[in-house]
């Protein structure tokens, strides 16, 4: 028994993911363990707490319990099998974005001791209780899908799915919720966020009870204005216009506002309810701006061009990102990066598998992602691009669309909006291992970017019909070209150009080097 007890930390976890992959409840894998041995078949409740790592069964009634699944008692201990969850209900095929982890050994992950460690670690990355709040949402957005159906109903009933609103409707549903709009002066200032100096300025704040200052800038910028008054909008109707909610500035996240230092370390409750009420106001104007029907109908018709927002007045963001929550396609990432590689907004409904997310000053980025190779200006203004993504030994299918644009203070930024292809591909009846290999091998044979093969463009040709989405049409124009997680690890048998030289290596291959030499 002491024996299991220092073997058997991920027993709850393996024993969890066998159930739930086998589609039984906690009481239907009790039922089966009393057909075997009733004496000792355990409760319900005792398997939910052999589950949680509360409690560890006998040797018998581990033996028991491995007789139900037709395994080896020894698969449940440490030494066996990767221990991991079942993927859960609508959980994201291939998902590795950033990889769930697995709470076990159950009393390393108590509450109390989660409590102490989260702020020590924060204080040791420099990571603000407030930042920690928006990456906590970012992580509930892509795990929902950024299926918010109760602001998206209360955004419908305010703009009772007018499409599209102007200026000037937007400011009589300012007023009609009780809102004064005055106007300030004020140019563009340097604003300290987390350790960066932004050129920031400020566009909006929220005066309770119900005041609106907005920079006479916006005037000129109705695009801008119209978000930053449909956001001013969502607080009063949502939160009573009580104040607790970010200044609207450049360089923040969308519609909130460079933070100011690192903040003390820890997480407060005001922390989660600022980040939370930024998020919620924010999600709330792009559905007053864009509701989710005549929205979709007006991306059919523009085939979800980005720039076709322009005839309505929306700002590139807001396209991209009501994209990814009104089409009837799933599989959308959004990116909003500034330079030199600081992603300021990452969105990864589709699973995307990075090794950097939101708030991140990216520090080794493969120059061939579109996002990046646009940063410095030197690639255009906007354009479309086919990529494959070495991730270890699988090979992913992406396409984006990639816009440079200037935030209100002038800082450059690229905002990039893309689809998983492999999903769409299988639905549509083709092979998508062999398109993404056919495309990976002309692209390793040709340094890494190359044109499409006929066969591999057909497919997707008649993909791009399908989803009506132009721009998977205007890349297959284009080289596609390979992108990895990280330029160190590049798959290419030249290396890209503008990569980081690197002398790191792996000390598992250093330790198989030893091992073998030893032999």
């Amino acid at each position: 028994m002491p024996e299991l007890m220092r073997r058997g930390h991920f027993l709850g976890t393996k024993l969890r993911a066998l159930r739930k992959r086998n589609g039984l409840t906690l009481e239907e894998l009790s039922v089966r363990c009393i057909q075997r041995n009733a004496a000792i078949a355990p409760s319900v409740s005792y398997l939910s707490m052999i589950e949680s790592g509360k409690r560890k069964p006998s040797p018998a009634l581990l033996e028991l319990l491995a007789a139900v699944f037709q395994r080896a008692p020894a698969f449940f201990l440490d030494e066996s099998a990767e221990p991991g969850p079942a993927p859960g209900p609508g959980a994201v095929s291939g998902a590795g974005a950033v990889a769930r982890m697995p709470f076990e050994p159950a009393f390393l992950f108590s509450r109390n001791l989660l409590q102490a460690a989260i702020p020590e670690l924060l204080a040791q990355t420099g990571t603000s209780g407030r930042q920690f709040a928006h990456l906590l949402i970012r992580s509930h957005q892509e795990m929902s899908r950024n299926d918010f159906p109760d602001l998206e109903r209360a955004a419908e009933n305010v703009g009772e799915r007018r499409f599209p609103l102007g200026v000037e409707d937007l400011t009589r549903l300012a007023r009609r919720h009780g809102l004064e709009i005055r106007w300030f002066d004020r140019k563009p200032v340097l604003a300290l966020d987390k350790d960066r100096e932004v050129r920031s300025m400020v566009r909006s704040f929220f005066e309770p009870p119900g005041i609106v200052y907005a920079n006479r800038a916006l005037q000129a910028d109705p695009a801008r204005l119209k978000f930053d008054l449909a956001a001013h909008i969502a607080h009063k109707v949502l939160h009573g216009g009580d104040g607790l909610k970010s200044a609207h500035a450049t360089g923040g996240e969308m519609g909130g506002s460079p933070e100011g230092g690192s903040g003390a370390a820890g997480l407060e409750p005001q922390d989660v309810l600022h980040a939370w009420r930024d998020f919620e106001c924010s999600f709330f104007a792009g559905a007053l701006l864009a509701p989710r029907v005549p929205f979709r109908r007006f991306l059919t018709r523009e085939q979800h061009r980005v720039e076709a927002g322009a005839k309505l007045e929306l700002t590139p963001a807001v396209v991209m990102r009501r994209m990814t929550k009104v089409s009837p396609y799933p599989y959308w990432h959004f990116f909003d990066a500034y330079p030199p590689g600081y992603l300021r907004a990452v969105y990864r409904g589709n699973g995307i598998p990075l090794p950097w997310g939101n708030l991140a000053q990216v520090s080794d980025p493969c120059p061939n992602w579109a996002v990046f190779r646009m940063i410095d200006g030197a690639h255009g203004e906007a354009g479309s691009q086919i990529s494959v993504l070495r991730d270890g030994e699988r090979a992913l299918l992406y396409c984006c669309h990639s816009v440079r644009v200037r935030d209100m203070a002038g800082n450059p930024h690229v905002l990039s909006v893309g689809v998983d292809l492999a999903p769409a591909l299988e639905a549509n009846g083709a092979d998508s291992a062999a398109t993404v290999d056919a495309i990976l091998t002309e692209c390793l044979q040709r340094r890494g970017e190359a044109r499409i093969p006929r066969d591999a463009a057909q497919a997707l040709a008649a993909l791009a019909n399908v989803l009506n989405i132009a721009w998977i049409a205007d890349a297959l124009a284009v080289p596609a070209r390979i992108i990895c997680p990280r330029s160190t690890r590049c798959p290419r048998r030249e290396r890209c150009e503008h990569a980081p030289p690197s002398r790191a290596r792996e000390i598992a291959d250093v330790r198989e080097e030893i091992l073998g030499r030893d032999a």
